[in-house]
């Protein structure tokens, strides 16, 4: 196979963008609004604006931090120069584990997507999927950045229409509290609602591959900015339409409001979830594939670190994909899944936040990381406790 140097510097800001709201906009918004609501009612929106601010705290650190560390070491240079090769290894290992799972996580969600048209071999249907986007991906990042692009916009466009259509069904009443709020209930429903925040960090993660280096910071702030608005905006409509009993009742919330306007809500609100994880899928392909090549040319590990004659890492890209599929032959849960690419998210997010404590002596910017890392920590643990 022909090789290369280096990467193609074909990611512009859009392009970055897209990775990151495509990584972040996934199967999530159209689960999790129904169990929030189920364990919390209308308090559930607090656990919403909770996580806004803990992911945007980890999210401004990262992006404090990024432009320090813009070779080919990425996460890992990060990691290594803050807390040393010995940490820094067990972290990325930990990180990449978390993005495989996740493409694993996002395939099994497309699977029950699918399987509400009736169709058979799902799993076949899911492998074939995680093919077709690594297919892609070894073409050329060129083209998975614009696929992304597409992506993202088929999928945001249309969670934003059906917010603002269902605003004119919000009732006050629906979002008055029915109950007092229990401590127990509000920590239970912040870590549910952590998991759609997480894949922002995918913004980052492609430096050598921008056409300037300089771009992640400004692409990572526009991607929190778009995925708290539309995030916010949707479960307020969401709430204030049907009320919190419905939506506790419901397996795809979105869909069961949607039906407030239209008929036959179902089979929309499907697609456009199967294009949202289409997206998140592809997001996370890319992701993890340069993750993989990155830690491989740090401990020189034969082929995983070679570029392919586009500028891709070909065999990075199948291990990570291959992977991700054979996960899908033990388990096929969308909920098992998710666990695990959550908690083995979290880890790094808290030595995001850690790192540029310890770098950035700005006291504004110590308080954010300090809230990022405090609130980050809280729910890990409460993750094992709950």
């Amino acid at each position: 196979m022909a090789k290369t140097t280096s990467y193609r510097r074909s990611l512009g800001l859009v392009e970055l963008v897209s990775l990151g709201v495509g990584g972040t906009i996934g199967s999530g918004i159209f689960v999790v609004p129904g169990i929030a609501a189920r364990l919390t009612g209308v308090w559930s929106l607090c656990a919403w604006l909770i996580v806004a601010v803990s992911a945007s705290c980890v999210l401004f650190s990262l992006a404090s931090v990024s432009t320090r560390f813009t070779d080919s070491g990425g996460f890992y240079s990060l990691f290594e120069s803050v807390f040393g090769r010995k940490a820094a290894a067990p972290l990325i290992v930990l990180y990449l584990v978390s993005s495989i799972f996740g493409i694993s996580t996002i395939a099994a969600g497309i699977g029950q997507y699918i399987g509400y048209f009736g169709l058979a071999q799902v799993l076949l249907i899911e492998i074939g999927i995680i093919a077709g986007f690594c297919c892609i991906n070894i073409i050329g990042i060129s083209l998975a950045g614009k696929t992304e692009t597409i992506l993202t916009l088929i999928k945001i466009v249309p969670l934003i229409l059906i917010a603002l259509l269902l605003l004119p069904f919000v009732r006050l009443e629906n979002l008055a509290p029915a109950a007092p709020l229990t401590t127990a209930g509000l920590l239970a429903t912040v870590i549910i609602v952590y998991w759609p925040f997480t894949g922002f960090e995918i913004s980052a993660i492609p430096v050598e591959e921008t056409t300037d280096p300089r771009l992640i910071k400004k692409a990572l702030t526009c991607v929190m900015v778009i995925v708290v608005s539309v995030y916010l905006l949707l479960n307020v409509a969401l709430i204030g339409s049907v009320g919190t009993g419905v939506l506790a009742a419901s397996p795809a919330p979105v869909a069961t409001a949607a039906a407030l306007f239209m008929a036959d809500a179902g089979p929309v609100v499907a697609c456009i979830g199967i294009v949202a994880m289409l997206s998140a899928i592809n997001a996370y392909i890319v992701g993890t594939s340069r993750i993989l090549q990155n830690l491989s040319a740090r401990f020189g590990i034969p082929r995983l670190h070679d570029l392919g004659a586009r500028g891709t890492p070909v065999y990075a890209l199948v291990a990570g994909c291959g992977v991700a599929a054979a996960l899908l032959l033990f388990s096929n849960h969308f909920d098992q899944l998710a666990s695990i690419s959550v908690i083995t998210t979290l880890i790094p997010y808290l030595f995001f936040c850690i790192a540029s404590w310890i770098l950035i002596t700005e006291t504004r910017m110590r308080l954010v990381s300090a809230a990022g890392a405090l609130s980050t920590f809280a729910i890990l643990i409460l993750y094992f406790l709950i």
